[in-house]
């Protein structure tokens, strides 16, 4: 995929999020008409805090890559956790939110990771050569959300936008190849040129349970080379977050 287009579809969705904030809070607007802000209805929780545990499966696209580099089938990250919301105005429809969680990351691509002397290499390869091919990477995260809602302690059905970023701490990882024809599967665990902490920004946005998630996150790789170069390959994540109380 042509990076220049494909940051050309990020823009425009992000775009479409910034006028979809817009309608959101024209939508609150009208809400001002029959809610009284400066006070809190009385079968309203004036305590009220949407600390939620998360769910996220998303499509891990990698961006900054080495040229021949392909993926395949489906690549996964999955990603858990709690969020304790802490409000900032009276409504309590503005907070920021910090948490903990983990994720799980499973690339299927043509970068296959070598051992020799106690000294990983790196090649991309043609698929004939290989029957898998993955990258899997255990993290554990450290998210802050800056959030926007149309909510109340009586109904949890809502329109959200919640901006965040993540803190990422690498735990585990393996890349695991399985040769198309003869010898055995390789196996590369705690590979020390990956990068130990990562960093992502994200959004996600939708009413209710459903929400669409869009992150980008730093690169993978610290020390690696190919070819000459280092290896500055970094997720795009696009796909839907699931938040419940």
């Amino acid at each position: 995929m042509n990076s220049g287009n494909f940051m050309q579809r990020i823009y425009l969705l992000l775009f479409c999020l910034s006028g979809f904030v817009s309608f959101a809070q024209v939508m609150q607007t009208v809400e001002k008409d029959t809610i009284e802000l400066d006070s809190v209805p009385a079968v309203a929780d004036p305590k009220y805090r949407e600390d939620q545990f998360y769910a996220s499966v998303a499509y891990a696209l990698m961006q900054g890559n080495p040229d021949g580099y392909k993926q395949y089938s489906f690549s996964t990250s999955l990603s858990t956790g709690f969020l304790r919301d802490m409000p900032l105005n009276k409504r309590r429809n503005h907070s920021i939110a910090l948490g903990f969680g983990y994720t799980y990351n499973n690339i299927k691509h043509n970068l296959a990771v070598t051992e020799k002397g106690g000294v990983n290499s790196y090649n991309v390869i043609d698929k004939d050569q290989y029957k898998l091919n993955k990258l899997v990477l255990h993290y554990l995260d450290v998210p802050l959300e800056f959030r926007w809602r149309n909510s109340d302690s009586i109904s949890h059905k809502f329109w959200r936008v919640y901006l965040g970023v993540k803190a990422s701490y690498m735990f585990y990882n393996k890349a695991q190849l399985e040769p198309e024809e003869g010898g055995g599967t390789v196996k590369i665990r705690k590979d020390p040129n990956i990068n130990k902490f990562v960093y992502s920004t994200y959004i996600s946005a939708g009413w209710n349970t459903w929400n669409f998630y869009v992150s980008y996150g730093t690169p993978i790789y610290d020390t690696a080379m190919i070819d000459g170069k280092r290896l500055k390959m970094s997720p795009v994540k696009l796909g839907l977050i699931f938040y419940i109380l």
